[in-house]
């Protein structure tokens, strides 16, 4: 049989995104930036836009996942040495992250928005390799747990605010910065941190020894940990550096290195302490309190980090539906896909404004507002719920945009697909997000009358969002009806967010397709008719792409 005609021409594949600024090819980040106080970091976020688009800050994501850090136990000359080595891709990124502020600097940043900046350069950073904001998460939020403890804890807030990335093996005395990490989990429980078999004996000078097995120490390079322990008192919360003055380690025996589904750039070990010099951090006894200081602010990063997985599977389905044909047309000009284009986008933003109002709350509660702590102790369990609960979902429709591709080795959306689930693991599962709502709102008015207050900001913006904030029904939540009432809170708290300050086609579509029903009645692009694709598209597009 013979063929005749012009055969169709071959199709190359879209170029590799790069060089959208990460800031400004981002519309709702920008705006939220701006609206929650943090215009006067404007031009510094945007620096580090420009940077993190760079295809060649891009490559050393990869490369940090292709050469994931090792673990040398021993030295040459036989003594132990339990050292993590690293890809030099792993410090540069590390050395551009401390140092534009994405660790503990903000804590010693007085102008308004320095917190508010840092969750947008986090977000931002997070879309390049998520694996290094683990020890950024954790040497930012450490600094209200480090000032509970005594003269000798608080010392080494000058080293986590310092803005200095030093990744030197050294006691804390010779060091330029630090970084912070956590020893909370063991065999015989996760958050049930009650379980814990590490144990605390006083040996005088405000010092204690530990010992017991850490199963799940994540950041394993740290300088120095949050080591849960019973002591005489109860369960209590101490900072155990890595190394002791005089720079042997302190107690501290790495095991072996985690092989993990995704975060492969990031070290987690398992650590055996044996008579670990610790100092009392908080209350004894109350180690639980003490530690929620610092988790307040790691959850908020997994919001970040969530939302951060799902800015970049947007940006990356639009730009290869931009650039890819089939059946004789550019993908992003198909209906069908422009529906998932759409879906994603409002998901998308809607998360970030959740995350960057957070920011804000997060920031002035910490500068005694009353009200806006009252605001962050609902909205964090709320927001990680829900945000890090989509990330999973909107992550695999992202990737479907691009098909095989987007499955194989060498996509970032591949990377991302790995690296969505684990923000729901961290710092609290989805149940214990939604119990902890639960107490939250049971232990004290004020907290629910916070979060009630900043939907009625919207009230008669939009019916249907008015009929979900009346449809809330705090006093009949139980146990198993907590993760209803979590989605509901979220769900009416980025809605009130949209409808008061994104476009009128952002705030419709996202009542129309959120409110009122479960998110597992549809599918992404499942639109109703009438909705204004085009626009909600090239809202989120990346710089450069437009849409028809």
């Amino acid at each position: 049989m013979t063929l005749t005609g012009t055969p169709p021409r071959t199709a190359e594949l879209p170029p590799a995104r790069s060089a959208d600024n990460l800031l400004d090819g981002d519309r709702a980040l920008l705006e939220g930036l701006r609206r929650e106080g943090a215009e006067g970091f404007e031009q510094g976020c945007r620096d580090l836009g420009a940077i993190l688009a760079r295809a060649d800050t891009i490559e050393l994501g990869f490369r940090a996942n292709e050469e994931p850090p090792q673990l040398r136990r021993w030295d040459r000359d036989g003594s132990r040495a339990d050292e993590i080595s690293f890809d030099p891709s792993w410090h540069a990124l590390m050395e551009l992250a401390v140092t534009s502020g994405i660790a503990g600097a903000p804590w010693a940043d007085a102008r308004p928005g320095a917190h508010v900046a840092r969750a947008a350069g986090f977000l931002m950073l997070a879309q390049v390799e998520a694996g290094i904001t683990c020890p950024l998460a954790m040497t930012y939020s450490c600094v209200p747990a480090l000032r509970l403890g005594n003269e000798s804890a608080s010392a080494w807030e000058r080293l986590v605010t310092s803005g200095r990335y030093d990744p030197r093996a050294l006691p804390s005395g010779q060091k330029q910065g630090a970084l912070i990490g956590m020893a909370l989990t063991e065999r015989s429980g996760g958050s049930d941190v009650r379980t814990s078999g590490t144990t605390a004996e006083s040996i005088g000078d405000g010092e204690y020894a530990l010992t017991g097995t850490k199963w799940f120490v994540s950041a394993a390079q740290s300088d120095a940990f949050f080591v849960l322990a019973q002591s005489a008192a109860g369960l209590s919360l101490y900072l155990v550096p890595r190394l002791r003055d005089d720079g042997r380690l302190n107690g501290l025996r790495f095991d072996r290195l985690k092989g993990k589904l995704g975060n492969r750039s990031n070290p987690t070990a398992e650590v055996e302490l044996d008579g670990a010099h610790g100092i009392l951090v908080g209350d004894e006894g109350r180690g639980v309190r003490a530690i929620m200081a610092m988790i307040g602010g790691t959850r908020h990063d997994c919001v970040l980090g969530s939302t951060a997985v799902m800015r970049l599977g947007t940006a990356e389905a639009i730009h290869w539906s931009a650039h890819r044909e089939a059946f004789g047309r550019r993908l992003v000009d198909q209906g069908a896909m422009r529906a998932v284009l759409a879906d994603l986008a409002l998901e998308s933003e809607a998360a970030t404004a959740g995350a960057l109002r957070l920011a804000r709350a997060h920031e002035q509660a910490h500068s005694g507002d009353a009200a806006a702590e009252s605001l962050r102790r609902i909205a964090a369990p709320v927001l990680k719920y829900w945000t890090c609960k989509r990330a999973p979902a909107h992550a695999a429709e992202s990737l479907e945009c691009q098909g095989g591709f987007g499955y194989i080795e060498g996509s970032r959306l591949e990377r991302a697909y790995r690296e969505a689930p684990l923000m729901s693991v961290w710092e609290g599962s989805g149940n214990v997000q939604a119990l902890d709502v639960l107490r939250a709102t049971g232990a004290d008015a004020a907290t629910f009358e916070a979060l009630r207050l900043e939907l009625d900001q919207a009230r008669g913006g939009d019916r249907r969002l008015d009929a979900a904030i009346d449809a809330i029904n705090l006093g009949g939540a139980d146990e198993t009806g907590a993760r209803l009432l979590t989605g509901q809170l979220a769900r009416c708290l980025q809605g009130a967010l949209l409808v008061q300050h994104s476009p009128p086609e952002v705030a419709d579509a996202f009542c129309a397709t959120r409110l009122g029903m479960s998110q597992g009645d549809r599918a992404f692009g499942e639109l109703p008719p009438g909705t204004d694709l085009r626009a909600i598209i090239q809202r989120a597009a990346p710089q450069g792409i437009e849409i028809a």
